[in-house]
Parts: C-alpha cells; sequence; structure tokens
C-alpha cells in the first residue's frame, strides 16, 4: 500500500519536473534575448531538477537517498540562481544587447560603478 502510494507520488513528480524542464527548454528557444533566456533556464531548472530529485528520493523510499536528494535540490535553491546573476553580469559587462522592449536594466548600474574606477 505505501509502495504503491509512493510509486504515484514519485510518478507525479517526475512528470511535474519533465514538464517544468520542457518549458525552460521551450523558454529557451522562443525568448528574445540571453538575459530573458536566462531566466528561463535557471528558474524552471530549479523546479525541474528538483522535483526529478524529490521522486528518486520518494520512490527509492530510503533515508539516505532521500537526505542525498534533499541536498541535490537545496544545493540546486543555492547555487542556480548565484550563477544565472553572474553569467547576466558577465555578459551585460561584455556588451551584450538586451531585448529593445527591456524596461528596466539593474545590470547596467553596475557596470557604469565598476568601469567608473578605471
Amino acid at each position: 500500500m505505501v509502495q504503491e502510494l509512493a510509486s504515484y507520488i514519485g510518478g507525479l513528480l517526475l512528470l511535474s519536473g519533465a514538464a517544468f524542464s520542457l518549458l525552460a527548454a521551450v523558454g529557451v528557444l522562443r525568448l528574445p534575448d540571453l538575459f530573458t533566456r536566462l531566466h528561463a533556464a535557471s528558474k524552471a531548472g530549479v523546479v525541474g531538477g528538483g522535483l526529478v530529485l524529490l521522486a528518486v528520493g520518494v520512490v527509492s523510499m530510503e533515508a539516505a537517498i532521500w537526505v542525498r536528494a534533499v541536498i541535490g535540490v537545496l544545493f540546486l535553491v543555492l547555487t542556480t540562481p548565484i550563477s544565472a546573476h553572474l553569467l547576466a553580469r558577465a555578459s551585460c559587462l561584455a556588451g551584450d544587447k538586451f531585448y529593445k522592449n527591456t524596461i528596466q536594466n539593474d545590470l547596467d548600474l553596475g557596470r557604469d560603478r565598476i568601469w567608473s574606477d578605471e
């Protein structure tokens, strides 16, 4: 009974994670510039990858695997936004162009601050 319930919950988590990953792939293909693509990849990557890891933890029904899955999710939650921000900042400093309808550019303030010291 419990094993069957865990299989259903794990399957649901796995399908949800796969759907978020698919949405991330569509976002990377469809969005107009690097910054919006990076947003789609990082947000959906954390959710999609996190749900797949949780599905593995639920289906295995072992404490050691569950702890590893939770640590993996925490690692994704902590590191993906930082890496996405660093990639966007590096791209902005390298002179990558924003989409023409971009309203606010918070990264450009950092660029002026960094380059004013030279």
